[in-house]
């Protein structure tokens, strides 16, 4: 089933779980991810990047469209940190059923203009849109981007930023970096932060950077109010090891059928686990129950 982040994260945000947003390039990424939302009867994001896209190319999103449209469990196809109008337009065009648009770097007016321009367009034809405030760190491991200094997201900005623009979510920065943390690096999420702002945001709150964190302190800011988190590298990461580990062994071949299953059984691993700790495993049931509708399915 395939819907928009508002039909995806406004049942989580009342149900009080997370929904886990996993990074695809690929079809074998593609098919982990799914396999592990079927499996566990969780809902889940597929978010590309401007340059996952670059990669696999826009006639790529028709399989996933088609693939996720006759899933029993809920889908949204995100665009992950759009950069510009031009890449929000592209994932419109594609079929994409959420999108990001990252002026996180920009001076806060612009950042306020420039979302709020994206909101007007993507609501037009049933897009949400999500919106970020304040930077993401960078370990220094990932396409992603984030810089080296973290700078948090301020309540009160936050509160004038969502007012502004209109956007459907917010990605807020509490401390967290995109890729894997190095050996003996242990972040520590500022909760203090998120509190201050779920006190003034009534809108779903998004965790960029969340492979790597502890468990308890991902578990607690899901507690606190973030309804989608966002995970690339942690399942990406079991994949390829598992792969490295397959390709060194003798006569271990060159055939995808047999390299890559064992693969996606290691990143399906790790999916699940992710899944537990947000609570959405045997979460699809809820869109079951409320009967929600297939994106743009009251349009036709």
């Amino acid at each position: 089933m395939l819907l928009n982040m508002n039909q995806m994260l406004d049942l989580a945000k009342e149900k009080h779980f997370a929904v886990g947003a996993f990074n695809v390039s690929e079809s074998n990424l593609f098919r982990t991810v799914v396999e592990a939302a079927e499996e566990n009867d969780a809902p889940a994001i597929i978010a590309i990047h401007p340059t996952e896209l670059d990669y696999c190319k826009d006639d790529f999103i028709k399989y996933v469209i088609a693939r996720c449209s006759n899933s029993p469990v809920p889908f949204v196809i995100h665009m992950d940190h759009g950069d510009s109008i031009q890449s929000i337009m592209r994932a419109v065009h594609c079929g994409f059923t959420s999108v990001m648009i990252d002026g996180s770097l920009l001076p806060f007016d612009e950042n306020i203009e420039k979302t709020a321009e994206v909101v007007r367009y993507c609501h037009m034809v049933n897009v949400s849109v999500e919106g970020e405030l304040g930077t993401i760190g960078n370990t220094g491991t990932t396409i992603e981007g984030g810089i080296t200094e973290v700078k948090y997201t301020d309540p009160a900005d936050a509160e004038t930023f969502v007012e502004k623009t209109g956007v459907d979510t917010l990605a807020v920065a509490i401390g967290t970096c995109h890729g894997l943390y190095p050996k003996g690096v242990t972040p520590k999420l500022r909760m203090d932060v998120l509190e201050g702002i779920t006190a003034r945001v009534d809108i779903p709150l998004v965790l960029h950077g969340g492979s790597g964190n502890p468990d308890s302190e991902v578990a607690e800011a899901v507690k606190l109010g973030i309804q989608k988190v966002n995970i690339s590298s942690d399942y990406k990461h079991a994949i390829f090891a598992k792969a490295r580990e397959i390709l060194s062994q003798e006569n271990s071949g060159w055939d995808p059928n047999t390299l890559f299953p064992e693969c996606i059984e290691a990143g399906k691993a790790v999916i699940k686990e992710k899944m537990e700790l947000f609570g959405s495993v045997g979460a699809a049931k809820y869109y079951r129950d409320a009967n929600v509708k297939q994106w743009r399915q009251n349009l036709n």
